[in-house]
């Protein structure tokens, strides 16, 4: 018999063995994300990572953490658990890099009713994927079983990163004065904010959920609902090499309203155009069929637009030059004015 089994507390409902599988099946996915620093062994006590810091004057770490939210119902109901890694990382990466921070490494926490080694490692294998869009490394993480506190299929996953830039470099948001263009990076759906409205909304369990239509080009809602939130690290990161980077919002939770003024100094406010905007067809279909308004709708979800980047005005197409680069079709939707409102017109 296997010496790490233990049967007390597999009738308590927790296969330590299980775990120990799910750690063998998911490290070829660790393996792909190993950058320099990092170590590639994991199951250790702590992960290590031992960044580049030679050349920097004042190295800074910037940190964060977030979870997936319930989109993960998503993932359930289609049983397709490979990619909710990616929006897990997202939502840390992407807060990181507002900061003009470069992510180094990333570390998950998957809470789960059983420990299914093959839907672990299809869920880490979509955090791996995550780390390797973002340029960082995943270098440990934890799995816990919580029997009778969650469903034997049920399970959630947050995480947190931390990266790193030389203080100067910082992007600082102080620089921004009226008239500075502030330049779309469109996002590839809902991402990861606003699930518990988009449920109330649709129905997902029914069979009409998945059946694939014409205005979302074809797909399913599901699928289109669960597509991965996109990862602007690399682009970002590329940006600022080639333009005067003043400010960047991650547009998240609190949509447009709440997101870009943490971008924005005192006394400056942005005015959006609202004619610019390409808003995929799943935000007509949230707001026909919840009956919610434009105004909840740009304070809720990020309407097309999954990070904005403010930059001087001589310095906007080279910013969109860019980011067009490297695979982000950005484009300008307005610009920075005195006052401290968000003007959607």
């Amino acid at each position: 018999m296997d010496k790490s089994y233990s049967a007390s507390y597999a009738a308590a409902g927790v296969d330590i063995t299980a775990g120990y599988r799910a750690v063998e099946l998911m490290k070829k996915h660790v393996a792909r994300t190993v950058i320099p620093g990092a170590d590639v062994d994991i199951g250790g006590f702590g992960g290590v990572f031992v960044p580049a810091i030679a050349g920097m004057e004042e190295p800074v770490l910037v940190s964060g953490t977030d979870g997936v939210g319930t989109k993960l119902k998503i993932a359930m109901i289609l049983d397709k658990h490979d990619t909710i890694g990616i929006d897990a990382v997202a939502m840390c990466v992407n807060d990181i890099v507002c900061c003009g921070a470069a992510p180094l490494f990333f570390l998950d926490y998957i809470a789960c009713g059983k420990n299914y080694p093959e839907k672990i490692a299809a869920i880490v294998s979509g955090v791996a994927e995550g780390c390797v869009r973002a340029g960082c490394a995943l270098i440990g993480g934890e799995t816990a079983e919580h029997p009778g506190m969650m469903p034997d299929d049920e399970y959630d996953i947050a995480g947190f990163s931390v990266g790193m830039v030389d203080r100067k470099n910082m992007i600082d948001k102080k620089r921004i004065g009226a008239g500075d263009v502030i330049i779309a990076l469109p996002s590839t759906g809902v991402h990861s904010n606003g699930f518990s409205l988009v449920r109330r909304v649709f129905k997902l369990e029914s069979a009409d959920a998945q059946k694939p239509l014409e205005a979302l080009g074809g797909r399913t809602l599901l699928e289109t609902l669960l597509e991965p939130t996109a990862i602007y690290v690399k682009p970002v990161l590329e940006l600022m090499k080639k333009a005067d980077v003043r400010g960047v919002a991650h547009i998240t939770g609190g949509g447009f309203y709440e997101n870009i003024p943490r971008a924005l100094p005192d006394g400056i406010g942005a005015v959006i155009d609202k004619k610019t905007l390409r808003i995929p067809a799943i935000f007509d279909m949230l707001a026909r069929e919840g009956k919610v308004d434009e105004h909840d709708m740009f304070n809720t979800y990020n309407m097309g637009v999954g990070m904005c980047v403010v930059v001087p005005e001589t310095d906007a197409d080279a910013a969109i030059a860019s980011l067009r680069a490297n695979g982000v079709d950005a484009y300008a939707i307005g610009k920075t004015a005195v006052g401290d409102d968000i003007k959607i017109c």
